[in-house]
């Protein structure tokens, strides 16, 4: 998800030097120190991504010594597996149209207007973004499903329809193309639009000339990283599909937690690895595109107070579709969870503090889940910030430039695929990584099955590339020659990082903290497998609670939903306020 980022080109100085080391038969000092930087990242994904990922493939496909390569064929012709193929895809395409469709007005709104509040909406429409998909899942359920608000008031239930999971999608999914689109098209100079006015265009031919084609590339970003959210949807899908509907996701969860059959989930996992690095392959050749072919301005420049009927209008309905679409379901959630038996009360609250219940479903107290949250995400956000800052660094020192053979340097090609390798966790099922951390993780020298710190290195996982994609702009955005002046004086490496990088990115450095915080609290795919009984999440908790019966389950479970919704809000409150418009890709 990638929004605007300074074009910041390596020096001539740099380049030079990088090269004559080359040309000496030595590595040039750039490239060992990038290399060095990539040492800890990489070592944390082998150990804690690709051998769990890799060790639960391979345990699905082999029968003893042998491969089972046969059932590949076996799994992709079952027709269950095909419908849940087929599914997958056509909600996932179904999810993104939509949601271009809703959300590019908003995106155009928040880029070309200026009205009182803005910051404060932006930040609302970026919290369902960062809420746990347990949390969305919940909120539509309590106002789509049995006993939710349109159940009680007009009989109207969709909890079990494909329209509750495409809106909720929508729901997750508006900030993306908001931010990616939005913070693209308010750094548009629009004098370009207006100079093809000028010479006679009418206002859709020069929309449709000039500004769509600079577009074109971050609306591609956009619809690609909603596709992948939505072709490894998960929570929602569970929650909302019921027994009807099931993604691939659900699928490889349903098949190793119910069934135990692992080389189906063996097969399926492989099936969307081979997806999601189609749709990373795209995305990041359309974030290069975009890179290099505009020359953008501040963003402040080009917001406008709304004029005219039309330019109200829009404002007043992108306004009614936030207030339907996102506001409503949250303030749903906070609606039931304070709809005891007996009233509106906080009964359901008071509840969780005590696991001594008839229907309780937990050996502690549901509130600790808090407790366990927040000090697993401040362990997760930890080592994120450490693995995620030393790859952003890496990926920020100057390439080398093509050699006279036209080719790409070795180190440049490892580098591109560096940057692939860190956003692959973000796609590949975090079920296969849950269930491959129990399995791998269980002897020496690397016995942390009955570790806390299992729980926090799974979540780490998701926290690394938003901490990447959020410095990383930053840090390339730095001027090169502070960093050479600094050199020169005698100034280590580290030393020219904590006098001159870590100043200028400080506030970037807060803002990624916080984004991997709010994102591990809601990681919910490998917590599920490897949390505890004694020591839930809450994500893990509401899906507990979601999946007994019982009013006070169901009271408790919303409840709860509310309380991770108000911490992840709070987060990203405090981000907006530390945010610059060009601190990070998110």
């Amino acid at each position: 998800m990638v929004l605007a980022r300074p074009e910041v080109t390596p020096t001539d100085a740099a380049d030079a030097a990088d090269g004559a080391g080359a040309r000496r038969g030595r590595p040039a000092r750039g490239t060992a120190v990038r290399l060095g930087l990539m040492a800890v990242p990489l070592a944390f994904l082998a150990l804690f991504f690709a051998y769990p990922v890799v060790a639960i493939v391979g345990r699905g496909l082999k029968n003893g010594a042998q491969w089972q390569l046969g059932r590949f064929g076996d799994v992709v012709t079952d027709p269950d597996v095909v419908h849940v193929l087929w599914f997958t895809v056509w909600q996932a395409a179904a999810s993104t149209g939509l949601t271009l469709l809703i959300a590019l007005p908003g995106a155009y709104v928040f880029a070309r207007f200026d009205f009182p509040g803005k910051q404060l909406l932006r930040a609302v429409v970026a919290v369902p973004f960062v809420l746990p998909t347990v949390v969305v899942g919940s909120a539509f359920l309590a106002l789509l499903g049995r006993g939710g608000l349109l159940d009680d008031l007009w009989g109207v239930r969709l909890d079990t329809s494909v329209w509750a999971i495409l809106l909720a999608h929508v729901f997750f999914n508006y900030a993306v193309v908001v931010r990616t689109v939005g913070g693209l098209w308010g750094q548009l100079d629009p004098r370009q639009e207006e100079a093809a006015r000028v010479l006679g265009a009418g206002r859709f031919a020069a929309w449709r000339r000039v500004t769509l084609p600079a577009l074109a590339p971050a609306v591609a970003a956009a619809a690609l990283m909603v596709f992948l959210f939505t072709f490894t949807s998960f929570g929602v899908v569970q929650i909302l599909g019921g027994p009807t509907f099931s993604t691939l996701e659900v699928e490889i969860y349903r098949q190793t937690a119910d069934f135990l059959d692992l080389p189906t989930a063996a097969v399926l996992t492989l099936i969307q690895f081979a997806a999601v690095l189609g749709v990373l392959a795209l995305h990041a050749w359309t974030v290069r595109r975009r890179e290099s072919a505009l020359r953008l301005v501040d963003a402040a420049r080009t917001a406008r107070r709304p004029h005219g009927r039309g330019q109200w209008a829009l404002l007043w309905g992108t306004l009614l579709v936030i207030a339907v679409l996102l506001i409503a379901p949250l303030a749903v959630l906070v609606e039931r969870s304070f709809a005891g038996p007996d009233g509106y009360g906080t009964v359901f609250y008071a509840s969780l503090r005590s696991a001594a219940t008839a229907d309780s479903t937990f050996a502690v107290a549901p509130l600790d889940a808090l407790w366990n949250s927040l000090a697993y995400g401040a362990a997760a956000t930890a080592i994120a910030l450490v693995v995620g800052g030393l790859a952003a660094a890496a990926l920020t020192l100057p390439r080398l430039r093509r050699g006279r053979s036209g080719r790409i340097p070795l180190v440049s090609r490892l580098v591109r695929g560096f940057d692939a390798l860190l956003m692959l966790p973000l796609g590949v099922s975090a079920v296969t990584v849950g269930f491959g951390f129990l399995i791998t993780l269980d002897r020496p020298p690397l016995d942390l099955r009955a570790s806390w710190w299992l729980v926090p290195l799974a979540q780490a996982l998701v926290g690394v590339p938003f901490v990447v994609r959020t410095m990383l702009p930053v840090l390339r955005a730095v001027d090169g020659r502070l960093r050479e002046a600094a050199a020169v004086l005698g100034a280590s490496p580290w030393r020219v990082w904590r006098e001159v990088d870590l100043p200028l990115v400080r506030r970037a450095l807060l803002i990624a903290a916080g984004f991997a915080f709010a994102v591990s609290l809601g990681e919910f795919g490998a917590t599920v497998f490897i949390a505890r009984p004694d020591q839930p999440t809450l994500p893990v908790a509401v899906a507990r609670l979601l999946g007994r019966a019982g009013e006070l389950n169901y009271g408790q479970a919303m409840a709860l939903s509310t309380i991770l919704m108000v911490v992840c809000a709070g987060a990203l409150l405090l981000l907006e306020r530390a945010r610059t418009d060009h601190s990070g890709e998110f």
